[in-house]
């Protein structure tokens, strides 16, 4: 007996054509308002983004995509989901130069270049930000750099802080290279409640919000900031508690870095502290330390600083500073906040991240592990 056939996407494009696009007037695919169309497991799904202004005139829309999705043979999942794109200011001009010119004879000086400031993309306390609905304290998890273990530390504190018996939350807000699904092991499509809020997937004991729950697997989000922050902001807004059952700590995962996803949250969301990863080696302090300090501009409070990869034990129990040592000691000397782990490199931690199953949860007696728990007893106050 042959599978059923799964959803059609021509057949979807072209129905989701009927529907009009009140801007334009054209059919929603006609005018490339479909965005990011996912087709799978009986499931179809695409984001509708739209100016800010203009959410309520496509609320009516969003329910009309949906139910053509709906209609579609092989669809048994339908979601549209409503975003609204943030124009970015106009950058003031980019470049300066020394104005002064050389005297008779005397030769013209090197000329170097300097950015300047746009005082549009100054950070301060952002007025704007809320929490989520629900939730009680939100602790982002964040890097200047790539590949210091960032969302390793994210996804064994969120498991560490759910053995303590906390209402744990966990934001993937890495936009083009999510991996809390991988590292909790945990897939499938997330559903909307009644206010057509994302509801999480579960793994744990932790709630978890990722956009790699949304799109094709292993398909790159080749996205310009505004869609990506709007992919972030719907994230952000997910059904996370109830006032009868409210999240005592949502844990954002922070792509590295410190552009448009950054920005986004700390401009629409309140953080209670946050925690900044690095590595002991200087390259990688150099970039933990802007993160620090673009934090610091918005007024949202660093705890303290993990370091990660801090050593690594051999067969003769001796610990061996592969990457150096004391370095993030330093660093959080500098910036005036504890050191608040120091997490070794451990094969049955890299094992457990590729299985989904997080050694903060599966293996309370080893080294890296026991650094998670503590590191949750820290920060879970």
């Amino acid at each position: 007996m042959s599978e059923p056939a799964g959803p059609d996407r021509t057949a979807i494009l072209q129905a989701l054509d009927g529907v009009v696009d009140p801007r334009s007037g054209k059919g929603l695919t006609s005018a490339g308002m479909v965005r990011g169309l996912v087709l799978r497991d009986g499931r179809a799904a695409f984001m509708l983004e739209v100016a800010p202004a203009d959410a309520d005139l496509y609320r009516p829309v969003r329910d009309q995509a949906e139910a053509v999705l709906a209609d579609m043979p092989g669809v048994e999942m339908a979601q549209v989901v409503l975003t609204t794109e943030i124009q970015a200011p106009t950058p003031s001009p980019g470049f300066q130069v020394s104005p002064r010119r050389p005297l008779p004879g005397e030769t013209p000086p090197a000329r170097r270049a300097r950015i300047a400031e746009d005082p549009q993309a100054r950070l301060h306390p952002m007025v704007e930000a809320v929490k989520p609905a629900h939730v009680t304290k939100v602790i982002a998890v964040a890097s200047g750099k790539g590949g210091v273990g960032k969302s390793t530390v994210s996804v064994n504190l969120a498991a560490a802080l759910a053995r303590m018996g906390k209402r744990v939350g966990l934001l993937d807000a890495d936009i083009y290279g999510p991996s809390a699904p991988t590292m909790l092991g945990v897939d499938g499509d997330p559903t909307f409640d009644a206010d057509k809020r994302l509801n999480p997937m579960e793994a744990w004991g932790v709630k978890v919000m990722s956009i790699g729950f949304i799109v094709e697997p292993g398909t790159a989000n080749i996205w310009r900031g505004p869609m990506a922050s709007s992919a972030l902001r719907s994230l952000m807004n997910s059904n996370w508690g109830t006032a009868d059952e409210p999240l005592d700590v949502l844990v954002i995962d922070l792509p590295p870095g410190t552009g448009d996803i950054q920005l986004t949250l700390v401009q629409k969301l309140v953080i209670d502290g946050v925690i900044i990863v690095s590595t002991p080696q200087e390259i990688a302090l150099i970039d933990a330390r802007r993160a620090a300090a673009m934090f610091d501009k918005t007024g949202a409070p660093i705890l303290g600083v993990v370091e990660n990869m801090a050593y690594f034990v051999d067969s003769s129990g001796a610990k061996a500073p592969i990457f150096g040592t004391g370095g993030a000691r330093a660093e959080a000397e500098r910036l005036g906040v504890p050191l608040l782990a120091e997490i070794p490199i451990e094969v049955a931690l890299r094992e457990a991240c590729d299985q989904g199953r997080p050694l903060a949860a599966t293996d309370a007696d080893s080294a890296a592990a026991r650094a998670f728990v503590e590191l949750a007893g820290k920060v879970a106050g």
